[in-house]
Formats: structure tokens, C-alpha cells, sequence
């Protein structure tokens, strides 16, 4: 069974900065394509960014591109999500997600992933 655990949220001001990180068990991430996504409050859940378990490929979201920066210490079974520059918009609850199948491209719909994390609380304040 693949547990992920995140942690790292918490509350900072407008231009701060932030890293998330996603703790996995159970098997090694360099099975997965791993990915972040967040919900804000009355809001859908969103794909922020995500990486590929062989080649190291990334994507991220628009809304973060340069901003914000996926990667994965496969050592440490552990997958992060560096936030820079952040802005009350992103204000979230953010999880870490797993894809045990992978395909051609990386996964940035939710429905892709197979196991989640609960989630971490992130607030900006302006």
C-alpha cells in the first residue's frame, strides 16, 4: 500500500516563499510519475505541476511556470515542491499524487493518479 504524506505548509506573507514535501512509503518513487495539485475554497482541484519517474521531464502549470519548481530525491523517497514568489491567489490546500500506469505524456488530470496524499494547508496573505 503507497502512503504519501505532505508537509511544509503554512503561512506567509505575499512575495514569500515555501517547500512543500511529500513523504512516500510503501514503494519507491521511481515507480511513479508524481505530481502536485491544489484546491482553493469553492474552487475545483487543480494540477500545479509534475515529473516524470525516469527522464527527470517536468511540467508546470502556467499559472506557476517560474514561480514554483517540482522535483524528487529518489534517495529519500520524497517528492517537493519549491514556491516562490507566492501570491495570495495561491492560497490552497495542496496534495501530492502518484501515477502507478504512466503513459506518453505526463499526467496533469487528477483522474491519472492513483494514490494522494491528505494534504497541506498553504496561506498567502497580501
Amino acid at each position: 500500500q503507497v502512503q504519501l504524506v505532505e508537509s511544509g505548509g503554512g503561512s506567509v506573507q505575499a512575495g514569500g516563499s515555501l517547500r512543500l514535501s511529500c513523504a512516500v512509503s510503501g514503494r519507491t518513487i521511481s515507480n511513479y510519475d508524481m505530481g502536485w495539485f491544489r484546491q482553493a475554497p469553492g474552487k475545483k482541484r487543480e494540477f500545479v505541476a509534475a515529473m516524470s519517474r525516469s527522464t527527470g521531464t517536468t511540467k508546470h502549470a502556467n499559472s506557476v511556470k517560474g514561480r514554483f519548481t517540482i522535483s524528487r530525491d529518489n534517495a529519500k523517497n520524497t517528492v517537493y515542491l519549491q514556491m516562490n514568489s507566492l501570491k495570495p491567489e495561491d492560497t490552497a490546500v495542496y496534495y501530492c499524487a502518484a501515477d502507478r500506469v504512466g503513459g506518453l505524456y505526463l499526467p496533469v488530470a487528477g483522474s491519472d493518479y492513483d494514490y494522494w496524499g491528505q494534504g497541506t494547508q498553504v496561506t498567502v496573505s497580501s
